[in-house]
């Protein structure tokens, strides 16, 4: 099964979404993408907790797919590209490498988040900007938190929005994308991470949720 792609309006302009949980503008051909705590799985064995590696490398191989697909000239990380000072070790700065080193015409930039300010600089030689909150591009403010900014429709991450889609018998958490009237949040890109459930909110934000490659529409604004 291939990933789906939905296209859909967003503060009055067309933006894609992946079920490989991020977005694309066609139009600036940016793909956007929240929270990848890259080398967390490092974070938790240098604490004692026996996680598998290859975490990172398998997201890394998910975002191989998204950029074969959409070909973007730029990559905005919506903050929280690493997860801690663990992180910037040898196993999670080599797999970002050789993933740099792949698409090196391609500009990358980063949101500083939460996160990255704790886990620290990255090395130079990964040629990836980083910038503070909000960040102009077109007619977006990308931000790692959401908030509203005058003049422009805000993309954010930081809360790992999930859907429960559930039955009388059982019930599962999905990645969703919600966009309310000033701002959006996209799914954390990390597998590896947990999520904030949405399905209790009372405005009328869109609501796209992320099922086995597909997305289903939840809900769209009113």
């Amino acid at each position: 099964m291939t990933y789906q792609t939905l296209t859909v309006e967003v503060g009055g302009f067309a933006l894609q979404l992946c079920a490989q949980r991020a977005a694309f503008d066609p139009h600036l051909r940016s793909l956007f993408i929240a929270d990848p705590h890259f080398g967390k799985d490092a974070v938790f064995r240098a604490h004692g907790v026996p996680v598998p590696a290859g975490g990172t490398r398998d997201d890394l191989a998910r975002l191989d797919s998204l950029i074969a697909t959409h070909r973007p000239v730029s990559i905005v990380f919506l903050g929280d590209l690493l997860h801690g000072r663990e992180s910037l070790g040898s196993e999670t700065v080599n797999a970002l490498s050789e993933w740099r080193a792949r698409h090196a015409s391609v500009r990358v930039v980063t949101i500083e988040g939460n996160h990255d300010r704790s886990a620290g600089t990255l090395p130079p030689s990964l040629d990836i900007e980083t910038v503070p909150e909000p960040w102009r591009h077109g007619p977006w403010a990308l931000c790692h938190y959401p908030q509203v900014v005058d003049g422009a429709y805000v993309l954010a991450g930081h809360e790992h929005p999930v859907y429960v889609i559930a039955s009388r018998a059982d019930s599962a958490r999905v990645p969703c994308f919600r966009f309310a009237a000033e701002y959006g949040v996209l799914p954390a890109f990390g597998a590896f991470t947990g999520g904030f459930v949405v399905n209790q909110h009372v405005d009328d934000a869109a609501i796209y949720a992320i099922a086995q490659k597909r997305l289903v529409v939840v809900r769209k604004r009113r």
